[in-house]
């Protein structure tokens, strides 16, 4: 008994001893890796294993045999992958059944090139999204961990678990994008992918980030994640033709941020085509440069050819088609920086704005209202709209503020070449460069455009009107009627209007209709009509003072007094006008003075540079087509001389007049007075004299010459009459 009680505890501990032995130290052996390999070949024949020396440990526990190799090497094709160590566990029982036993393979690799791991994997489990990796792999290294669990029919499980990381990778997607230097480290397992400690560059732009995740959702991998740059500074054009993608207006020249962007989207496996996009990124801009497309220079005078947007920051959201873009920051569209904030909403075709402009050391100017903002003041711009690409901007708002200047527009449409379609109301209450108050709002019912005020400075459009500026800018997109009741209108720094009132139509740019009234005082009117009846149109102005609208011509100089009449027809752009001045004095006129010089009546040009010569009538007959005056006939009667003018100016090209001036007209009166004599000598027709003098000016408006025929220097007008008479025969 106490020797069979000793051989049985002596077998126990043997047996205890061989279990801890086979647990902790284990054996070594060869024997076993055939039978591996027939495995290995049996799951898949392309996949070949190269064994070192087995370590066999007992797991007694959970009846298992724990199988461990270093140093082996799977091979698929003529690629290689070495491993640190394969680690398998059998299943006692199953083996014991003559079962498939192997129950998990786990493998940890050495550092190996990832195309030889992409085609291990695909022999286990070919997938589309494998294949696509395949393709557009073109370098790197990882090392990792594989762990395989296989059913009792030896197929490998869905619940395995990859994970390992990824160095100095580069990837090529399509030719336009490339992914390179990526570094990161992955956990994966059937459903889902997890990358963590990101590094990499797409077309040169750094980025890394925390965490992204991949799931797998039916058709789709589903990707989700956050992405960080540190400093964005591209040197391709990815980034640059992304944004002006969704935003077409946009020209950047140069871009240097940093930003943070939540992101997600879905990638469908068959086509790889990426669908529920959505990105929410904040960004930190040091200086975003865009080429100036735009003409500001009408309203900042100083505009650069690009603008710079510095120290912004920006919120984006996209979603589909909708493109969400709110910032702050300084912005540098003249010499000095301004603070603007903005948004962007863009919809499909729609894109919705809403701007802020704070403008303090720089100047803004709005030409046609004669407006000048004060140097050191602050002036805020606050606009808000939507705009419909390739279509029409509606402007729900304008306000301009500049201490009490104010500028407001409500519900403004303008057509896609920024013509006036519509709008609602547009007032202005301000002090213009002349110092002159501008109080009046314009009204739009219906098309029907009433212009209502106590104060309205028109210096600046007069000026523009005889310069031939009013079509320049085809402003108006369609017909429009306008109403003017405006208390006191300023013509120049020295002449004024009070009650001026009427109705104007306006077609294609150009005034069509037009009757208003206005006074100087109480006994001196402005009166301006157009009519236009089929291809004829026929347009009046009276003024009981010219001098405001005469002394704009800067060939005239020293006008004063005088009344205005003025008749033109106009058929088919071709133009015939009547130009009739009563009373009026010149006190300087630089061409007359030098053809008095020339003629050497230097008693008539001082009395001229004095106190002025007096004329009773200048009336000038003319037509005009296209950019060519002709003048039929001008005539200037006074007391002191009589001028008589003909000829023709082009437009910034060429005049050439011809001309006769009769001095002492006074004096030829008398003579022409006497019976039969007078009709001989001096003739009947207005302005002709005994004594006379023949002119000419003829040259570019910058360089006239003007001469003086000596021939008809005072010589009888009858004894010319019969030269000319001569010469026609």
């Amino acid at each position: 008994m106490k020797k069979t009680l000793k051989f049985s505890i002596f077998l126990f501990l043997i047996i205890l001893s061989l279990i801890i032995f086979l647990s902790t130290i284990g054996l070594e052996t060869t024997k076993l890796n055939s039978n591996i390999q027939k495995i290995v070949k049996n799951f898949n024949s392309e996949i070949e294993i190269e064994l070192k020396k087995i370590k066999i440990l007992l797991d007694p526990f959970n009846l298992r045999i724990k199988l461990k190799t270093v140093g082996s090497n799977i091979k698929i094709g003529e690629n290689y992958i070495e491993t640190e160590n394969i680690k398998t566990n059998i299943s006692i029982e199953s083996f014991l059944r003559n079962d498939f036993s192997i129950k998990n393979l786990q493998i940890s690799t050495k550092s190996v090139p990832i195309s030889n791991l992409v085609s291990l994997i695909r022999k286990i489990q070919n997938t589309p999204e494998l294949y696509v990796l395949e393709k557009t792999l073109k370098k790197g290294f990882l090392i990792f961990d594989l762990d395989l669990e296989f059913d009792s029919n030896g197929k490998v499980k869905d619940n395995y678990k990859f994970t390992g990381f990824i160095k100095n990778t580069e990837l090529q997607l399509f030719k336009k994008y490339k992914l390179n230097k990526i570094n990161f480290i992955f956990d994966f397992n059937s459903n889902i992918f997890r990358f963590s400690e990101i590094q990499f560059r797409f077309n040169n732009i750094p980025f890394d980030s925390e965490m992204i995740s991949v799931k797998n959702i039916e058709d789709d991998l589903f990707f989700e994640g956050i992405l960080e740059s540190k400093k964005i500074n591209p040197e391709g054009d990815f980034l640059k033709d992304s944004i002006e993608n969704f935003l077409p207006e946009v020209n950047l020249k140069k871009f240097d941020w940093k930003s943070k962007n939540e992101f997600n989207f879905k990638l469908n496996k068959r086509r790889f085509k990426v669908t529920d996009l959505k990105v929410s990124s904040k960004i930190n801009v040091e200086n975003i440069t865009i080429k100036n497309e735009k003409n500001l220079n009408s309203l900042f005078k100083k505009s650069r050819d690009e603008i710079k947007f510095i120290n912004h920051q920006i919120e984006l959201n996209y979603d589909k088609k909708r493109f969400f873009l709110r910032g702050r920051g300084d912005i540098f569209v003249q010499e000095k920086k301004d603070y603007i904030k903005y948004s962007f909403n863009k919809n499909g075709d729609e894109l919705e704005f809403e701007t802020y402009l704070e403008v303090f050391q720089n100047p803004i100017s709005i030409d046609f209202l004669g407006y000048d903002k004060k140097l050191n003041s602050k002036a805020y711009l606050d606009l808000k709209g939507t705009y419909f690409f390739n279509d029409k901007i509606h402007l729900e708002k304008l306000i301009f503020n500049e201490e009490k200047n104010q500028i407001l527009i409500e519900d403004i449409i303008l057509d896609k070449d920024f013509r006036l379609k519509n709008f609602k109301k547009i007032y202005f209450d301000y002090m213009d460069k002349e110092k002159r108050e501008n109080n009046f709002t314009i009204n739009n019912q219906n098309k029907k455009i009433d212009i209502v005020g106590t104060k309205l400075n028109a210096n600046n459009l007069i000026e523009k009107l005889i310069n031939n500026e009013e079509n320049q800018n085809k402003f108006f997109k369609d017909q429009i009627n306008l109403d003017i009741k405006i208390d006191k209108v300023y013509l120049d720094k020295d002449y004024e209007v009070n009650n001026l009132n009427g109705n104007m139509e306006l077609k294609n740019n150009i005034v069509s209709k037009a009757n208003i009234n206005a006074n100087f005082s109480t006994s001196k009117k402005l009166k301006y009509t157009v009519v236009s009846k089929q291809d004829e149109k026929v347009t009046t102005l009276f003024l009981d003072e010219a001098k405001p609208l005469v002394k704009r011509y800067k060939f005239i100089k020293g006008f004063n007094d005088g009344s205005l009449d003025f008749y033109s027809s106009k058929k088919n752009e071709n133009s015939t006008s009547i130009l009739k001045i009563y009373d009026f004095r010149l006190t300087e006129l630089p061409i007359l003075t030098k053809i008095l010089t020339l003629a050497s009546l230097q008693g008539i040009a001082d009395i001229l540079s004095g106190e002025g010569i007096a004329f009773d009538e200048l009336e000038m007959r003319f037509s005009k087509k296209d950019n060519l005056i002709k003048i039929q006939e001008m005539y200037a009667i006074g007391p002191a001389i009589s001028i008589l003018l003909d000829g023709y100016v082009e437009k910034n090209k060429l005049v050439s007049l011809r001309g006769s001036l009769v001095p002492a007209t006074t004096i030829n009166k008398v003579i022409g007075n006497l019976p039969i004599l007078g009709k001989i000598l001096v003739g009947s027709k207005t302005g002709e004299g005994v004594f006379g003098v023949s002119f000419k000016i003829k040259g570019p408006p910058k360089n006239l010459q003007t001469t003086v025929n000596p021939i008809k220097t005072l010589t009888p007008r009858f004894i010319t009459r019969t030269l000319e008479k001569i010469k026609k025969n």
